[in-house]
């Protein structure tokens, strides 16, 4: 797994565990996640209430920092570096996919370089394959979106820092 899997896996957990979900089943094609957590009290979430859920919880950061939020100060340097990036948005909803098929490379990754229309993931909404272009050139500074997962139109796909 790479390093932005293995982050994204803990960010699931810590949602899941957060909503007091008891189990969570994720089969993309190569993929499989089965989590299970042991509940101490209360009913387990069901699926229409983890739909609720994740329609209604503020929208994730791509990032889970490592280090408690106790360290204040660090903040600030963090949203100086973030000014000026400019974020790449879903035209449409639909299915997020880093790469062409599954097991191929992505089409791009943190600190490559893009040039306006260069093709940066794909979007499946029913059954196409929609290519989604880089609309400013750049370099990828991260990648917002887990792949596999569901996306809204005008949802943050990339972040990327202007040539």
């Amino acid at each position: 797994m790479k390093p932005q899997d293995i982050q994204d896996l803990k960010q699931l957990i810590e949602f899941l565990k957060q909503y007091q979900v008891a189990e969570f089943d994720l089969d993309r094609g190569d993929v499989k996640i089965r989590l299970k957590f042991h509940q101490q009290e209360g009913p387990s979430a069901g699926l229409g209430d983890l739909a609720r859920l994740i329609q209604s919880a503020p929208a994730a950061p791509a990032h889970v920092p490592a280090q408690p939020a106790a360290s204040a100060p660090a903040a600030p340097a963090a949203s100086d570096s973030e000014a000026g990036l400019h974020v790449v948005k879903s035209p449409i909803v639909g299915t997020f996919y880093s790469s062409p098929s599954p097991g191929a490379a992505p089409f791009v990754s943190p600190g490559d370089r893009v040039e306006k229309g260069q093709v940066i993931c794909i979007v499946e909404a029913m059954k196409l394959m929609n290519e989604i272009e880089a609309d400013a050139a750049g370099e990828i500074v991260r990648c917002l979106v887990s792949n596999g997962l569901p996306i809204e139109f005008g949802q943050p796909l990339f972040a990327i820092r202007p040539a």
